[in-house]
C-alpha cells in the first residue's frame, strides 16, 4: 500500500509510547493476522506464486514477510529458547533490511515456488504461536513500540497484496475479481472549492498514538492562504481531460512524466480499456464500467500534475493538506477512498533522526526520488490511515489506489472555470427536458456573436435601449453621488456604460463584472485610453453568485447598473434572488439601475430573436462548438436547428436547439441519447410590463424610484432605490 517497493506506505520506526494492556496485544495481534489470511482466502496455489511486475510481490511472500518480520525484530532477539522456523527464511523473505543481510533479488520473488503455500502457512502458525507467548510475558516501552510497528507493516502489507494481486489479475484475459462483492466507490459529484486560512500552522505527529518516525518530529511551516477541493477529481472530470489532448499535449507535462507517458504509451489510468464503445477498468471486483461520476483512482503523479494543470488549478503541498484536513470540517473522502498526491517530494523533516538498528532503514533510506500521498485508500485496513500519515511512491507509479484533490492559490481562480462549466452542463443534459446555462454562451466568440446580432436589422433591445440611455443619463445622473464606483454585472462591452460616464463624470470607479475574460480586458483597455482618471477593476466573476465589492472602495457610495435586459434570462424565482444578492452586497440607500425589455407584439419578437441572417442562430450552436472545444464534446453542430417560441404564459421568448435526427452525444464519458425533434432548452428572454417589472423589484427588496419606457419598440430602463 505505500510507499516502498515492498512495505506499503509510510515507512518509518514505532514511537515509543506506552503498549496496551497484554491480552488487548494479543487480541490485536490475532485479528491482524487473521485479515491477512482472510484477504488470500479466494486464492488458489497458482494464485498465490506469480509475480506480475517488479515493483509487486506475490501473494506468498506477503505472507511470509510480515510473519519474518516478527519473527526476526521480536522473536529471535526477546523470546528466550526461540527456534527459528526454517534458516533459509532469512534470506528469502527480507525485504531490504541491509543490516540483517543479504536477501533473494525482489524482482526474481515470482520464482519462488519454493517453499510451498502451505509451508509458507506452517511458518504462520509457528511464529504467531510463539508470540503469543512472549506478549503473555508482557512488553517493555520499546519492545511494545516495535510490536506497534510490526502490526502497521502488515496493515501495509494487506492493501500492497490487494494491489498486487490486482495488477495480477489485470494482466489475465478472464479479468477474475479479487473480490467480487466489492461495492464500487462513492458517487459525490464533482468538487467545489474551500478557502482555507494560511499562516505559521503545526504540522506533524507529537506524543501518544503510534506513529512511523517519518511523520516527526512535529514542526511549524508557514502557509499562505489557499484553497482545497472538498472532494477528489472524477472519472468524468478525466474523461473530459482525455477528450482534449491532456495525454497528447506536452505543455501539461513535466519533462520526466512526458517522457514516461511517451515510453510507456499512457493514454488513459492504469487498468482502463475501450471497446469502441464505451471505457471499461480493472477493479477489486473484477472488470466492470468506468463510472463517470466516481472517484478516478490508479493516476501516477506527473498523472495528476498534468490534469492540475489543465484544471487552472495545482496538487497541495503535503502541509497544506495536513493544515486543512485538520482545520475543515467539510472535506470528504479524506481516507476511504484514494491516496491523494501531494506536491511535495518524500524529505525529513526538521530534526528527523532514523532509529540507530536495523529498523531504521524503514523509512529514512527511502527519502530521494518519491512524491508523498496523503490519506487512504478504499482498502487501507480500517483505523490505519490518519492526518499525519505520510504515504510515498516514485512518480510514475499507478498501481496503488491514488487519485487526485486540486488545490489552488486564494483568490485566483475564476468561479467560472472549466469544472464548473462540466459540472453545468452534466447537470443540463442530464435533466428533463435538457437545458444549457445561457451564462457559457459568452466565450471569445460567443461575445463577438452578441455583439453582430446587436447589429442586426431586426434585434431592437440594444437600439432601443441606448437610445433611451442616452436621453435619460442626465437624469440617472443626478442619483448617482459624488466619488461613487460604477458595478455594472455582465458588463460585455461596456458601451452602454460610456452614457453614464459621460453623464457622471464624478464617478471614481467603475468596476465591471464578466464571466468572459477577453471582453473583460477588452472593455477595460478602451476605457482606461478614453477615461485616464477614471480607475477601472475588472472583475472575471459570475455575477449570479455572490460577489463583493473590491475592498480599495469599501466606504464609498456604490450605484449597480445591469442593462441588456439580462434580467429577463433569469427565471423570476432567479431574478428575485439575483437581486436580493445585489441588495445585500450594496447596503442602505443603494441605487440600482436596471434595463427591462416590455411586453410587445409577438411577431417583433420573434423576428429579434430569429433574424434573417442567422447570426442568433449562429450564436446559439456556438455553445455547442464550446462543449465540443473545452469538454472535448462531440455534438455535431449542423445537425441541430436553432427555434425561438413565444410562452405567452410566462410571457418570454425561448431559444432552443433542436435535433434534427436521432443522435447520441458524449461529454466527458457521459453518452446522452437525443430523439430527432427533441430540444435542449438554451435561453430565456423575460419581458414585462411596468407593474411585473415593481413586483419583481419588490420580492427582491428593491422599490421602482423612478421608470422610463421608450416608444415602440417598448423598452424599459428602472432605477430602483434599496427597501429599508
Amino acid at each position: 500500500m505505500h510507499a516502498m517497493f515492498d512495505t506499503p506506505a509510510p515507512p518509518g520506526a514505532a514511537a515509543a509510547r506506552p503498549g496496551p494492556a497484554a491480552a488487548s496485544r494479543a487480541d490485536r495481534f490475532d485479528a491482524v493476522r487473521a485479515r491477512t489470511l482472510a484477504l488470500v482466502a479466494s486464492l488458489g496455489a497458482e494464485d498465490m506464486v506469480v509475480q506480475s511486475m517488479p515493483d509487486a510481490s506475490p501473494a506468498k511472500w506477503h505472507l511470509a514477510h510480515t510473519t519474518w518480520f516478527f519473527e526476526t525484530f521480536l522473536l529471535g532477539p526477546n523470546l528466550p529458547g526461540y527456534g527459528v522456523f526454517d534458516p533459509d527464511f532469512g534470506y528469502l523473505f527480507n525485504s531490504y533490511y541491509d543490516a540483517v543481510g543479504p536477501r533473494h533479488p525482489r524482482p526474481m520473488r515470482g520464482l519462488l515456488t519454493r517453499p510451498a503455500t502451505e509451508h509458507v502457512l506452517a511458518y504462520r502458525e509457528h511464529v504467531d504461536a510463539h508470540m503469543r507467548v512472549l506478549l503473555a510475558q508482557g512488553l517493555s516501552a520499546d519492545l511494545a513500540a516495535l510490536f506497534e510497528l510490526g502490526l502497521a507493516h502488515e496493515e501495509q502489507h494487506q492493501e500492497l497484496l490487494v494491489m498486487d494481486v490486482q495488477h495480477l489479475f489485470a494482466q489475465s484475459p478472464l479479468k477474475p475479481a479479487f473480490d467480487p462483492a466489492w461495492p464500487g466507490l462513492p458517487s459525490e459529484g464533482v468538487a467545489g472549492f474551500r478557502p482555507v486560512g494560511g499562516g505559521p500552522v503545526p504540522i506533524g505527529v507529537k506524543n501518544g498514538a503510534f506513529a512511523f518516525d517519518n511523520e516527526g518530529p512535529a514542526h511549524t511551516v508557514w502557509l499562505e492562504p489557499f484553497e482545497i477541493a472538498d472532494r477528489l477529481v472524477t472519472n468524468g472530470q478525466w474523461l473530459a481531460f482525455m477528450a482534449q489532448g491532456g495525454y497528447r499535449r506536452p505543455e501539461l507535462w513535466l519533462s520526466d512524466g512526458w517522457a514516461q507517458c511517451q515510453e510507456e504509451g499512457w493514454d488513459a489510468p492504469l487498468y482502463w480499456q475501450h471497446d469502441g464503445t464505451a471505457w471499461s477498468h480493472m477493479t477489486p471486483g473484477g472488470w466492470r464500467p468506468v463510472d463517470p461520476d466516481a472517484p478516478v483512482i490508479h493516476i501516477s503523479y506527473y498523472e495528476a500534475d498534468a490534469f492540475a494543470r489543465w484544471a487552472a488549478a495545482r496538487l497541495p503541498t503535503e502541509a497544506e493538506w495536513e493544515h486543512a484536513v485538520r482545520t475543515r470540517d467539510d472535506l470528504r473522502q479524506i481516507d476511504d477512498v484514494a491516496w491523494q498526491w501531494t506536491a511535495s517530494a518524500y524529505a525529513p523533516y526538521p530534526g528527523f533522526k532514523p532509529a540507530d538498528d536495523a529498523v531504521g532503514e524503514y523509512n529514512g533510506k527511502f527519502m530521494s526520488g518519491q512524491m508523498v500521498l496523503r490519506g487512504g485508500g478504499c482498502v487501507t485496513p480500517a483505523g490505519h490511515a490518519r492526518p499525519t500519515y505520510r504515504n510515498f511512491y516514485r512518480p510514475a507509479q499507478r498501481w496503488m489506489f491514488s487519485g487526485v484533490r486540486l488545490a489552488r492559490d486564494g483568490g485566483t481562480a475564476p468561479d467560472g472555470d472549466r469544472l464548473a462549466f462540466l459540472r453545468d452542463t452534466l447537470a443540463g443534459l442530464s435533466s428533463a427536458p435538457k437545458t444549457f446555462s445561457p451564462k457559457y454562451f459568452y466565450d471569445a466568440t460567443g461575445s463577438e456573436l452578441f455583439e453582430a446580432i446587436c447589429r442586426t436589422a431586426e434585434y431592437y433591445p440594444t437600439r432601443t435601449e441606448t437610445a433611451l440611455l442616452r436621453d435619460i443619463a442626465p437624469a440617472l445622473a443626478a442619483s448617482i453621488p459624488e466619488d461613487a464606483v460604477l458595478l455594472e454585472l455582465g458588463s460585455g462591452a461596456s458601451d452602454k456604460t460610456r452614457m453614464l460616464l459621460d453623464a457622471a463624470p464624478w464617478i471614481s470607479a467603475y468596476v465591471p463584472v464578466d464571466i468572459s475574460p477577453d471582453a473583460l480586458d477588452g472593455a477595460a483597455k478602451r476605457l482606461r485610453a478614453a477615461y485616464p482618471s477614471l480607475t477601472v477593476h475588472p472583475l472575471v466573476a459570475d455575477f449570479t453568485r455572490d460577489i463583493e465589492v473590491p475592498k480599495a472602495f469599501a466606504g464609498r457610495p456604490v450605484v449597480a447598473f445591469f442593462p441588456g435586459s439580462t434580467i429577463g434570462n433569469f427565471t423570476h424565482d432567479e431574478a428575485a434572488d439575483l437581486l436580493r444578492s445585489v441588495r445585500a452586497r450594496l447596503g442602505e440607500g443603494a441605487r440600482f439601475i436596471v434595463g427591462a425589455d416590455q411586453v410587445k407584439d409577438i411577431d417583433v419578437l420573434l423576428a429579434a430573436y430569429d433574424d434573417a441572417e442567422g447570426v442568433t442562430a449562429a450564436f446559439n450552436r456556438n455553445v455547442l462548438v464550446r462543449v465540443n472545444r473545452e469538454l472535448g464534446g462531440d455534438f455535431d453542430v449542423d445537425a441541430f436547428e436553432h427555434r425561438a417560441l413565444w410562452n405567452a404564459e410566462r410571457e418570454r421568448i425561448e431559444m432552443h436547439l433542436v435535433s434534427r435526427v436521432d443522435q447520441h452525444v458524449t461529454i466527458a464519458g457521459r453518452t446522452f441519447p437525443l430523439a430527432a425533434g427533441e430540444s435542449i432548452h438554451t435561453e430565456n428572454s423575460h419581458k414585462f410590463t411596468p407593474a411585473s417589472f415593481a413586483r419583481l423589484a419588490a420580492r427582491g427588496g428593491w422599490r421602482v424610484e423612478r421608470e422610463w419606457i421608450s416608444a415602440d419598440p417598448a423598452f424599459g430602463v428602472y432605477l430602483l432605490e434599496a427597501i429599508d
